[in-house]
This record gives structure tokens, sequence and C-alpha cells, in this order.
């Protein structure tokens, strides 16, 4: 009896991990898209603007409803510190140049190779081995890459404006990398919301310096759909944070990269006229978001 009690907490747990992951997902294909409408009317420099500051709120009201700052190591503070001025700063800008260049979609897909460049990183600087499944995933990941540039001709992009997601996916790998050192001695939240304050801060301070004044002009349904895009990136962040307390990151992070698979679904209903979702675009999405599930569902085998 107590044998068949915990099989179903177990089950249940696991469907509460699957759902959260996939509520995640889809959040940040939200995000997407309300970004994608926002920069129809404004530019990317003050989408991220704003995608940062309200990013830093939500954090800190979560981490404050939660319990509160409690004690902060130095080391970490540092580290998440840096995560934000390296990896926070260009990782939002880039995606946001990368939705206003190369449209949702492809950004999306492009992006969601943040795992596979936070896996080599990892080989690089934390000595982690390579296994088969991240070499299978890799070749799998470059032909969707691949698909998805020389696609360029007919959504309207050159294929060397692909490097705008990849330097953002890149950004928001060593964010991961660096996260993981600083978690030694902090929180996931706390640490995130320090991630993003100092991303704000040094941001906010270049476009003063720069003369840039957008997020003061941002007005009307820009406006809003940068704030919902910040709300929903965000939330999918704490969401994920939660998946993987409660669950292996071999599961969450598969059902998280079904993100792109989403935008393409939410492109069709709500980007008409906008985006131009090809055969070639479905079918680099489908091989970059398998070769993701392959890496991360498979590590250490």
């Amino acid at each position: 009896m107590n044998v068949l009690v915990s099989l179903d907490a177990e089950g249940r747990g696991a469907t509460l991990v699957a759902v959260l992951a996939l509520a995640a997902a889809l959040l940040s294909a939200v995000a997407t898209i309300f970004a994608r409408q926002g920069l129809r009317s404004s530019d990317p420099y003050t989408g991220a603007w704003i995608n940062m500051i309200v990013g830093a709120v939500g954090l800190w009201v979560c981490v404050f409803v939660t319990g509160g700052v409690g004690e902060v190591s130095s080391r970490s503070l540092l580290l998440f510190t840096a995560a934000g001025l390296i990896g926070t700063i260009g990782g939002r800008l880039t995606r946001f140049l990368a939705i206003a260049k190369v449209g949702a979609a492809v950004s999306a897909a492009v992006s969601s190779l943040t795992p596979l460049i936070a896996t080599f990183l990892a080989i690089l600087l934390l000595g982690e081995r390579i296994t088969l499944p991240i070499l299978v995933g890799t070749i799998v990941i470059t032909f969707g890459t691949v698909l998805l540039s020389t696609s360029g001709g007919r959504l309207g992009f050159r294929p060397w404006q692909i490097v705008w997601p990849l330097i953002s996916a890149t950004c928001f790998g060593i964010v991961q990398i660096i996260r993981k050192m600083g978690l030694d001695d902090m929180g996931p939240v706390l640490g995130t919301s320090i991630n993003l304050t100092a991303a704000v801060i040094a941001f906010s301070a270049m476009m003063l310096a720069s003369g840039h004044r957008g997020i003061y002009a941002c007005r009307g349904r820009p406006l809003i759909y940068f704030v919902f895009a910040g709300l929903a990136e965000n939330a999918g962040v704490l969401l994920t944070i939660v998946a993987l307390t409660l669950g292996a990151v071999s599961v969450v992070i598969p059902l998280t990269a079904a993100m792109p698979i989403f935008v393409l679904i939410l492109s069709h209903f709500f980007l008409k006229g906008v985006e131009v979702i090809t055969a070639r675009v479905v079918a680099g999405t489908l091989l970059i978001v398998l070769g993701v599930c392959v890496i991360t569902a498979l590590a250490g085998h």
C-alpha cells in the first residue's frame, strides 16, 4: 500500500514538473510574440530596456514574498553581478535585435541553442566531458541552423543576420555557467534578481549616456506589448526555476526547449502579415529542438 502511495506521489510530482516546464516554454513564446508586436513601432534598445526593468521589479517582488533577501555571499554577489553585465545585457539586447532582424520564429529557434552553448562552455571551463549525445545533438542542431540561415532570402533577412540570435544564445549560455557557480552560496531567485538589477543599472547608464530617450517616448501599444513581454518572459524564468527545483534537468530543459514550436503556432494566429513561416523554417526549428532534447535528455549517457 505504501509503495502504491509513493508511486502515485511520484507520478503527480512528475506531472507537475512537466506542466511547469511546458508552461514556462509557452510563456517564453508569448513573450516573443509580444516583443515582435512592440518592435513594429519601436526599437530593440527600448524593448530590451523595458524588458529588463519589468524583470528586475518582478523578481524583487518574488524575493520579498518568499521571505526576503537573507544572507548574501560576496562571492555569489560578484558572480551574479558579472552575469548581469556580461550575459543579460548582451543576451536580452541581441534577442530583441534578432526578433527585429530575422523575425520571431527564426530568432526563437536559434536562441534555443543556449543549452548547447552552456554545455560546451561547461566542457571548456568546468571540465565536464564530451558524450555521444552531445556530438549527435550538435550535428542535428547544425543542420537546423543552416536551414534557417539559408531561408533568409524568402523571409527578408540576409544569412549573416542569423548571428544576432546566435550571439543572444551565447550570452545566455555564459549566464548559465556563471549562475551555476554563484548558486553554491545563494538561492536562484535572489541571484537572478541581482543579475537583472546589475543589468538594468548598467544598461540604463549606457542608454542615458548615449542620449537614447526611447523609453520616455514609448507610449500606447508598444509600451503595453513590451511590458507584457517582460512579465511573460520573467514568469517563464520563474517557472523554469521552480521546475528545476522539483525535477531533473534532463526532464525540464527538453520540455522548455519546445518554446520555438509554440512560437511557430502562435505566429500563425497572431503575426499574420508580419511573419512568413515556410517549410524550411518549420524543419529547421524542429531539428534544433530535437538536437537540444538529445543533448539535455541524454546528458551523462
